[in-house]
């Protein structure tokens, strides 16, 4: 999940995810023929393809193509039974996908005795959903699906792959609640956005947003041009301020602005979500919240008193509800779950 950084990993830019307690995991074997066999548990379902053409099954595309990207690198990739286990959430904004193609490649690199460090499996990640799921991401899903931890956060600059470890604020512990709206990035505005930043880096002469540092310079913009700069303009700041070491109460106020900012600026969030992200803002246990992932749906994350969160989640969801609305506690997991 990310805390702060949102679109900003495609412009280039700076991000600070971290892991979450669920796992994907993937058994494979060689098969001994050309065909590809993949099981994928949690669905219920089974795809059969070949690397000469593209499985139907959008959810097989992902696998497909982690393994077309290897083939096209020169890899000589045998025909092979995949099994895939994963109880990371779907649709929801906490990287399924990226989990999904890095565990096929780190499956396949065991399998195969692969020279393939945990930056190129990442990279090769992100290749196979731009070029075979049809999603323009960025990188930072990947790079924090093969490189984060569970107690730290990934500062990540996108552009240099640089990275670093940093501590969560002292006394907290994450919050992740579902919304009970599901959405996909290929169906949604997600492709949109990305060709706006490209627009906006190009009207102001900058190879991407990232080397924009003063947002003052973005006002000059047509809209919605202007809105979706500036959000990624003071979002980069807003990570760049929190890796400063900065405490709790000062990370919250930074969520909270990176909400308003994808709310209004960027348009990617919802009024459901906009509820839930209020009803964990006014909670006493936590410090800030706010959408997590590409938006249109799906999760938020907050950051809470150590040892509340479970609390705070419980207490938003019930609170939520009685909105009529559907949500869940995903982080903390519950002992019972």
């Amino acid at each position: 999940m990310n805390l702060l950084g949102e679109h900003t990993d495609y412009n280039d830019g700076f991000v600070l995810p971290t892991a979450i307690p669920q796992r994907t995991t993937v058994a494979a074997r060689r098969n001994g023929g050309a065909e590809f066999v993949l099981h994928a548990a949690t669905l219920d379902r089974e795809a059969r393809f070949t690397l000469d053409s593209q499985p139907e099954e959008q959810f097989a595309r992902y696998v497909y193509g982690c393994l077309r990207c290897l083939a096209d690198e020169g890899t000589e990739v045998p025909g092979m039974d995949l099994h895939v286990e994963s109880d990371v959430p779907m649709g929801v904004g906490l990287s399924s996908s990226a989990a999904l193609e890095v565990a096929v490649l780190r499956a396949v690199r065991e399998l195969l005795g692969l020279s393939l460090d945990d930056v190129r499996i990442a990279q090769l990640a992100q290749r196979a959903e731009i070029e075979h799921a049809g999603v323009n991401c960025g990188i930072m899903d990947q790079m924090a699906s093969s490189l984060a931890g569970t107690d730290s956060m990934l500062f990540l600059d996108t552009r240099s792959l640089a990275r670093r470890l940093v501590p969560m604020p002292s006394g907290t512990e994450l919050l992740v609640v579902d919304s009970g709206l599901s959405r996909s990035l290929a169906g949604s505005a997600y492709n949109e956005r990305r060709a706006q930043c490209e627009a906006a880096a190009s009207a102001l002469g900058v190879a991407s947003l990232r080397d924009v540092d003063d947002v003052k310079a973005v006002e000059s913009l047509p809209e919605p041009l202007r809105r979706r700069a500036r959000h990624v303009v003071t979002e980069n700041a807003r990570v760049l301020r929190a890796v400063e070491g900065v405490d709790a109460e000062t990370f919250g106020v930074l969520m909270n602005a990176s909400h308003a900012s994808l709310r209004d600026d960027y348009e990617v969030s919802v009024p459901p979500l906009d509820a839930l992200v209020a009803l964990l803002h006014a909670h006493p246990s936590v410090h800030g919240a706010r959408l997590t992932g590409a938006g249109f749906g799906g999760a938020c994350v907050a950051l809470c008193r150590e040892g509340e969160a479970e609390r705070a989640g419980r207490d938003a969801v019930e609170r939520y509800g009685a909105q009529g609305q559907s949500g869940r506690v995903l982080v903390p997991r519950s002992e019972t779950a």
